[in-house]
C-alpha cells in the first residue's frame, strides 16, 4: 500500500472503536465532527487517520459533550 492510499473504515468499525452504535457515527458525520466518504453504492466510509485523531482527542464520546 502506498502512502497516498488511505485506510477506510465502515461505520461499524468506527462504532466499535468508540463503543457506540453505528447510527451515532452517522450522526457525528452529519454534525461535521467526522468526515465521511461515500462509496459508489452510497455507503459511508471514514478515514482511519481522522478516526484515530478523534479517538485520541477524546471528543468523540457523546457522554463528554453534554457537560459544560
Amino acid at each position: 500500500m502506498t502512502s497516498e492510499q488511505e485506510i477506510l473504515l465502515t461505520p461499524a468499525e468506527v462504532a466499535s472503536l468508540f463503543r457506540v452504535d453505528p447510527k451515532t457515527v452517522t450522526r457525528w458525520a452529519k454534525a461535521g465532527k467526522l468526515t465521511s466518504i461515500r462509496t459508489l453504492g452510497g455507503h459511508r466510509r471514514y478515514k482511519d487517520s481522522e478516526v484515530k485523531a478523534l479517538l485520541n482527542s477524546g471528543s468523540g464520546n457523546d457522554k463528554s459533550n453534554g457537560r459544560n
